[in-house]
């Protein structure tokens, strides 16, 4: 049934102006994933051809995922999408509508199987990452309220509430906070079994301002790799490849991540750092900062959003220092029982920045 909430093309609008700001002529490609992202797509089309852009549009699932990684050789899981490619290189613009799934779609799949589509997908990823201008939506359904345990009605208002806040009095305030944390040279998180430290002096703060992963809300800094040490323990699910891991923990010796476990599909976690080209350094660290998401959804692209939490990528970093397949956010609630040092002064506790 055709989805008729107006609130679908007031986003559909912002994406295009804001977020993307698609010139005529201008190039772009949308990525569908899952059928009840239609809506949406559907209106930032419309909102494309207005701005006098071009437009194509692809189309995927996870079900269709779990065709080819149940039914194919290694050969064709590890094969990197030809024309999903070029179309980095065709683009100007791209937009990832990622629907919710079913996180148990692909159960009957190995660890070792979803690894390899994983780095495959992921080299498209850096595709997009260099050659575009890019936005990520995560767009809410049934199942993605299921899995957040709340009801469809909940989930929808937060979402859009996230999406449409005010940016301007948003920007302004965390501007302010980025501008102290420039002053500074290092940063120290202690909480539930973490002791987490690094240096970033010479890389600026960064606050996001809902033009590229929406809904947005983070404050984000790339590490000092070679600074990364200590452990540091994530109490929010992490999700990679489809595949849910609780309760990650890491530890870092000379920026290098030297012991990595979870609660649940630890081998998966172990494959994804030793198959991924520096997966195993610390590519961002971030504050959660949108305050219209306030539960989990098993979903980091939301969830690292939370208001009060913070997150860490494996990975690609910002900087440019190196280079990895992968960009992968994991959450820590620093909700409770937390605080970060600034040069060794409390700045952060329990959620709430005290500068």
């Amino acid at each position: 049934m055709r989805d008729l909430d107006k609130r679908w093309e007031k986003l559909g609008e912002s994406l295009v102006k804001h977020s993307l700001k698609v010139q005529p002529g201008e190039k772009v490609m949308i990525m569908m994933l899952e059928l009840e992202t239609a809506a949406l797509a559907e209106a930032v089309y419309g909102e494309v051809i207005k701005a006098g852009g071009y437009c194509q549009i692809q189309y995927m699932s996870e079900a269709i995922k779990h065709r080819i990684l149940k039914y194919g050789t290694d050969e064709q899981i590890g094969w990197v999408p030809e024309i999903e490619a070029y179309g980095m290189e065709w683009a100007d613009c791209y937009l990832g509508l990622r629907g919710a799934f079913n996180l148990d779609e692909c159960w009957d799949i190995s660890a070792e199987k979803t690894a390899l589509y994983q780095k495959a997908m992921g080299k498209v990823s850096t595709l997009r990452w260099k050659n575009t201008r890019w936005a990520l939506v995560r767009v809410p359904n049934e199942h993605f309220a299921q899995q957040a345990h709340v009801s469809y009605d909940k989930m929808m208002d937060l979402f859009f509430d996230a999406c449409t806040l005010d940016w301007d009095a948003y920007m302004k305030e965390n501007q302010r906070i980025a501008d102290i944390l420039d002053r500074g040279n290092s940063l120290r998180i202690v909480g539930e079994r973490t002791d987490f430290s690094f240096e970033f002096g010479g890389n600026r703060w960064t606050v996001m301002d809902n033009t590229q992963n929406i809904p947005d809300g983070e404050t984000y800094v790339s590490p000092k790799w070679e600074s990364v040490r200590g452990h540091i323990y994530f109490e929010l699910p992490a999700t990679l490849g489809g595949k849910v891991m609780n309760g990650v923990y890491l530890e870092f010796e000379n920026g290098h991540v030297v012991k990595a476990d979870a609660e649940t599909n630890a081998d998966f976690l172990n494959m994804i750092i030793r198959n991924n080209e520096n997966a195993d350094r610390a590519g961002e660290v971030a504050f959660g900062t949108n305050p219209y998401i306030d539960i989990c959804t098993t979903d980091v692209l939301i969830d690292e959003k939370i208001g009060g939490t913070m997150h860490m990528a494996l990975g690609r970093p910002y900087d440019g220092s190196y280079d990895s397949p992968i960009h992968w956010d994991l959450v820590k609630d620093t909700r409770k029982n937390a605080k970060v040092y600034l040069d060794g002064t409390l700045i952060f506790e329990d959620g709430k920045f005290l500068i």
